[in-house]
């Protein structure tokens, strides 16, 4: 035999039921919201990649950087990856003044700045080649006969035996890694010569040398096509093989510097550069080499 309940004791029940539905209710809205955070997925995954990421600097870097840009942004559509160029030196600045996200640099952050709080990650090596245009006729120079080209002691070809033709000199300016990193290794660090041609970029280098007659210059190796001649260094051509075993000698360590450590977007496009899949599949199909070769 049912007995009813006191209307007091009644509404009490109600509202402990009402109370215990809302608290379900606010477990399956919190699980939702968890859920989408997590881009659709459940076990504590983090919230889906997004931002814009800035990254200026080497001109010589720029294939590599514009490519890894391309297949991070295929895999997270919410970042946006806007890499230029300017030259090594521009990278560095700008990412010391907080301009750009990331610095790309085929020379290290020189002394001035040490007290920027500069990053450095490694993220490729790249051949560098002398280059002529095709009508010059040499095949090899060697580290004098190049130095003495590029300071001006030697202005025609006949001279490091090509034909009777004047020297016409194609330079990057004092912002460029790869002209700091050719001063380096192929002039001891000594000046060039103040005649020649100055071209912004190295992709500008490349279509100069092709162009004019008796013309030398630098580029790194993924410029390279057979409107020039890249020229043996010391004898021996650049591969993967000579860099490694010490023979080639004019390559660069390829950096992308960030201002402290990096951060969301910034680190997630990094660590897509250095991972794996970029660095054993793509990199050398870029006709860069991988970051650890010479640790091998």
């Amino acid at each position: 035999m049912f007995k009813f309940m006191p209307k007091k004791g009644l509404s009490l029940a109600l509202v402990a039921m009402l109370s215990l539905g809302v608290l379900a209710g606010c477990g399956k809205t919190d699980g939702e919201t968890n859920n989408q955070a997590s881009g659709g997925k459940s076990g504590g995954e983090t919230t889906e990649i997004s931002g814009t990421v800035t990254a200026s600097g080497s001109s010589a870097m720029l294939p590599l950087v514009k490519e890894a840009a391309k297949m991070f942004m295929d895999k997270h559509a919410k970042v946006t990856i806007n890499p230029t160029a300017g030259g090594s030196g521009k990278g560095l600045k700008d990412v010391a003044d907080g301009i750009s996200n990331i610095g790309n640099s085929d020379v290290a952050a020189g002394d001035e700045y040490k007290d920027k709080n500069l990053k450095e990650h490694v993220v490729a090596i790249a051949p560098f080649a002398l280059i002529t245009n095709p009508d010059v006729g040499i095949e090899n120079l060697t580290k004098q006969q190049a130095a003495d080209i590029f300071t001006g002691k030697v202005t025609n070809w006949k001279e490091v035996g090509g034909k009777d033709a004047k020297i016409v000199v194609i330079h990057r300016p004092d912002s460029s890694g790869s002209r700091k990193l050719v001063k380096e290794i192929v002039l001891d660090n000594t000046e060039f010569t103040k005649e020649g041609v100055v071209q912004e970029s190295t992709g500008a280098v490349k279509t100069a040398v092709g162009t004019q007659s008796g013309s030398i210059g630098y580029i790194d190796t993924p410029y390279l096509d057979d409107t020039v001649k890249a020229v043996k260094f010391d004898n021996v051509a650049f591969s993967k093989e000579t860099i490694k075993n010490g023979t080639y000698k004019l390559f660069g360590t390829e950096r992308m510097y960030t201002k402290g450590e990096p951060t969301g977007a910034t680190k997630a496009f990094i660590d897509y550069v250095m991972s794996p899949e970029f660095q054993d599949k793509k990199v050398e199909e870029l006709k860069f080499l991988p970051a650890d070769l010479l640790k091998k």
